[in-house]
């Protein structure tokens, strides 16, 4: 705790500190208006400084609700974003000032001369202050202009996962997965229908949804169930619950309103021809082979969410089978609970994060400010014998938009044996 406590504190000293920098430099680039150098510019800096870094350390440790989190999360890494580009330029007219002034010191010692009067052209510091502002508008700009485009733009994520104990049967198998669909965000069926056509164009064998089919109202789906009923796979479409799903976050006229909405949805997938597992199991068979596809309610290490999953029913009567695939929406699940106690399970399936509808992912490299709430968020995780996927999500919550963290469909190849690019 304590050491949670230090960290915090640096953290927002270092923030603190790039604002008073960036302060410093908004006044250089306009050293002749009065505004920025008043008083009343001044409070309101620091108060909306405060206010984001406040804002900030709310949604990370307290329960704003998943929307109202990721909202100010965003907001806050975009202002962040543009200072960041706004501070090079700032370090370089800081290293070129000394650099003169050393110099200037250096020529009046040895030539006893004094410095001319500047003429009336644009000092080059005002011009790298100005010239930094922009570098720090474009990024926003940018941004603003492509978060509604990444909304439908669907991609399909290749993964081979490899099984040491797959039997013969299941190797080659191709596994679908999708996860939070938030259908109540949704605004265009034809964009929807798109990316369910893109999932059935690669024929899985079987499909796998973990969790938010709604934002909170089973209602949500009305007009979006003929486009998911389309969802079949030879072998099953197999679905869990996730936070959403249970009607929590929202104002209910009473607890038989909201059991009933919980009933309609649980009928919802049903009614698509989903097999929705409630800490249970199913036993998948072919060529006389089985191995194991369980699913838990939602449970998640962080207090804002729910812990209604129950391993030891998920697991029940398992014991016989070779392989076991987990469905669980939360990925903290993994590292809160099945790593530690269920060693038999060999792979999760997870969503929820939405790697925060904002960050880089690429082959290489991937970064989302969601990463300072979950060690796990988003592509492929091992640890020992077990292994965690987490899709970023078919939909979206919050702020109608994504910005390098695309909605995505994923395709895995299951393979028998150990992956070679883990192997020691």
């Amino acid at each position: 705790m304590r050491e949670q406590v230090l960290n915090i504190i640096l953290i927002i000293a270092i923030l603190l500190l790039i604002d008073l920098y960036v302060l410093h430099g908004i006044r250089g680039a306009f050293k002749k208006w009065k505004l920025p150098h008043s008083g009343d510019f001044t409070f309101l800096y620091w108060l909306l400084s405060v206010l984001l870094i406040t804002a900030l350390l709310l949604a990370v440790y307290i329960n704003l609700g998943v929307g109202t989190r990721a909202g100010v999360m965003m907001v806050f890494f975009l202002i962040f974003l543009g200072k960041i580009s706004f501070l090079p330029f700032l370090m370089i007219d800081d290293l070129r000032r000394m650099l003169k002034l050393r110099r200037d010191r250096l020529k009046r010692k040895t030539e006893a001369i004094s410095i001319p009067p500047k003429d009336h052209a644009i000092p080059r510091s005002e011009f790298l202050m100005k010239a930094g502002l922009l570098a720090g508008a474009i990024p926003l700009a940018a941004i603003k202009i492509s978060m509604p485009k990444g909304l439908y733009d669907y991609h399909v994520k290749y993964q081979t996962m490899y099984l040491p104990n797959l039997p013969k049967a299941f190797d080659g198998i191709r596994l679908g997965q999708i996860s939070d669909i938030h259908s109540g965000s949704f605004f265009n069926h034809k964009a929807v229908l798109g990316g369910i056509e893109m999932l059935l164009k690669e024929k899985p064998d079987l499909i796998f949804f973990t969790g938010d089919l709604v934002n909170g109202q089973a209602s949500e789906m009305n007009h979006y169930q003929n486009i998911f009923t389309k969802v079949k796979a030879p072998l099953g479409v197999y679905s869990s619950l996730g936070n959403h799903d249970y009607g929590d976050y929202g104002v209910w006229p009473s607890p038989a309103d909201k059991k009933k909405n919980h009933d309609d949805l649980i009928a919802t997938h049903k009614n698509m021809g989903w097999d929705l597992l409630l800490n249970e199991n199913r036993r998948l068979k072919v060529d006389g082979e089985e191995i194991g596809i369980l699913g838990v309610e939602n449970w998640g290490e962080l207090s804002m969410f729910p812990k209604y999953g129950r391993m030891d029913l998920a697991t029940k009567n398992t014991d016989d089978l070779p392989v076991k695939l987990l469905l669980s929406h939360d990925p903290s699940h993994w590292r809160g609970e099945v790593l530690s106690k269920y060693p038999q399970i060999d792979a999760m399936f997870s969503g929820h994060t939405h790697g925060m509808q904002f960050g880089v992912r690429t082959k290489y490299f991937q970064w989302s400010p969601i990463e300072y709430v979950y060690k796990e968020w988003a592509g492929i995780y091992h640890q020992d014998n077990q292994q965690l996927y987490v899709n970023v999500g078919f939909g979206f919550i919050g702020l109608a938009g994504r910005v390098g963290i695309l909605p995505e469909i994923t395709i895995f190849t299951l393979k028998a044996g150990r992956d070679p690019k883990n192997e020691s």
